[in-house]
């Protein structure tokens, strides 16, 4: 199992980074938070989980072992798979998820796309008990995901962000709806960065 990987970022994408360990460029999956915080060229880190398929390898990767741990946690429930895992952790911070789960926050939860009241009780009910016992401060204070800059033009940063939307699981109109909620004033974010911030804020109310 890859637990970790340390090396150059070859490559940033909106859910992704490309890191090189040992001449071999690692694709490895995060949220848009994590990959925001990364620069093409700079030493990086990651606390990493292999997930193993019959047809696929897939690296996820956490900018700490927090983050790692409920990944993995969660994914103990039922019908809770990566995809799933990563964007329970691109909405919110690991804090805020195990705040909702200790206080059976279903509409916390249900923020999350792919995530219906009864997934939500059966996450509460599966690792309520769990998370109280490790001590958990109550309280939500919000935690959605970034993405690092890139594009040219106002169409091409849509499009990115658009993109990066679908691929944590909202559909085109939810994201449109977003997109058009937060570009109506003449303060609009402009940069890919801060328009999908803006976006998993507005999804997330």
């Amino acid at each position: 199992m890859i637990a970790s990987v340390r090396g150059p970022v070859r490559h940033v994408g909106l859910d992704h980074v490309v890191v090189e360990v040992g001449g071999v460029g690692l694709l490895v999956h995060t949220t848009p938070e994590t990959a925001a915080g990364c620069r093409t060229g700079q030493e990086l880190t990651l606390e990493t989980t292999l997930v193993v398929r019959e047809e696929s390898l897939t690296l996820y990767g956490f900018a700490g072992a927090d983050a790692k741990a409920l990944f993995e946690q969660v994914q103990t429930v039922s019908g809770v798979g990566p995809r799933l895992a990563l964007a329970m952790l691109s909405v919110h911070s690991p804090g805020d998820v195990r705040a909702a789960l200790a206080q059976g926050d279903l509409v916390a939860l249900t923020k999350v796309p792919g995530i219906g009241r009864k997934s939500a009780e059966r996450l509460v009910l599966e690792l309520k008990d769990k998370i109280l016992a490790m001590g958990v401060e109550p309280g939500l204070a919000g935690g959605a995901g970034a993405a690092p800059g890139g594009g040219s033009g106002e169409d091409a940063v849509h499009t990115q962000v658009r993109e990066a939307l679908q691929g944590l699981g909202w559909t085109t109109r939810q994201a449109d709806g977003a997109l058009s909620a937060v570009t109506k004033g003449d303060d609009a974010p402009t940069d890919v960065a801060a328009l999908l911030r803006a976006t998993l804020r507005e999804l997330g109310r």
